[in-house]
């Protein structure tokens, strides 16, 4: 009698997951040719009619890590905090490994929540697919990414850390990164075309959010009672994920609440952003 209980409830929110939740990701891989040539046309027109072109996209990420690393390393001496700490790695590589991650969280989620209103001229075509917009421009961001990657992966060896089975997490965390960005991109995309004072908003809490996430310095470094309320932030996942791969030598299923936590934390987001984006949907062409 359970037994068909059970099946009988399964049976019932199948539609139901299959209706509301998986609309948007069926949509996407449905539509995969058009986004893959959409995102590489976006990335290429972004830094069209420049001389430098997208060599502009890189010099802000590495002057930053250059202007921390001398002010935070060389000035206060923040090595010695992290020595004390127990954390042997040369600052630069460590603070490299909290910002190649965190760059891309910052891009991706400003480039999404702009998606809508950027391609306004498409949300009004009625035939057009309006849920693939987020996506393109995540992956155009996600460009950029793997370039640091490649910086990354080449510094940590300049420092005789050498890229080794462990490394390979960098794509299982990079995936992480593009699917949380993407879960708050359909809640931040949806929310700013009624909303826009939301792009001021997040422009703030990413500014806020850059020091309050273990980049620049490590968690050990706090009083115990609070390294948990930094631990919340799911980007400190990614940011101890990408240490881990480069030279930490753990994996991440032997952090195993902090991996449940975050994945927790995406699905309910992403659930929350694919029906709010679905909801929503109707109205943008009005507004827009």
């Amino acid at each position: 009698m359970k037994q068909k209980e059970r099946k009988k409830i399964s049976d019932s929110l199948y539609p139901i997951f299959r209706g509301r939740f998986a609309t948007l990701p069926r949509e996407v891989w449905q539509n995969r040719r058009l986004v893959w040539k959409l995102a590489k046309n976006d990335f290429r027109k972004r830094y069209a009619g420049s001389s430098l072109g997208v060599i502009w996209a890189l010099i802000q990420p590495i002057v930053t890590v250059a202007v921390y690393y001398v002010v935070f390393d060389k000035v206060f001496n923040t090595r010695s905090q992290l020595l004390a700490s127990g954390i042997e790695v040369p600052y630069v590589l460590f603070l490299t490994c909290g910002i190649v991650p965190w760059f891309f969280f910052h891009e991706g989620l400003t480039n999404s929540t702009q998606a809508l209103i950027e391609y306004n001229y498409l949300v009004k075509k009625v035939v057009f697919n309006v849920s693939i917009l987020p996506v393109i421009k995540l992956i155009a961001a996600a460009f950029i990414h793997v370039f640091f990657l490649v910086i990354l992966i080449v510094l940590a060896a300049i420092y005789g850390y050498y890229p080794t089975v462990y490394t390979l997490q960098i794509i299982y965390y990079s995936v992480c990164a593009f699917l949380f960005i993407l879960a708050a991109g359909y809640v931040t995309s949806a929310v700013v075309v009624f909303f826009k004072d939301l792009t001021q908003i997040i422009a703030i809490l990413l500014q806020v959010g850059m020091w309050a996430t273990p980049i620049l310095w490590d968690v050990s470094m706090i009083p115990g009672s609070w390294q948990l309320l930094f631990k919340l932030n799911p980007v400190y996942y990614l940011v101890l994920g990408f240490r881990n791969a480069i030279y930490g030598r753990t994996w991440f299923f032997e952090h195993t609440y902090t991996t449940i936590y975050f994945w927790v934390v995406t699905v309910l987001l992403f659930c929350c952003g694919t029906l709010l984006f679905r909801r929503m949907r109707p109205h943008f062409a009005d507004v827009l």
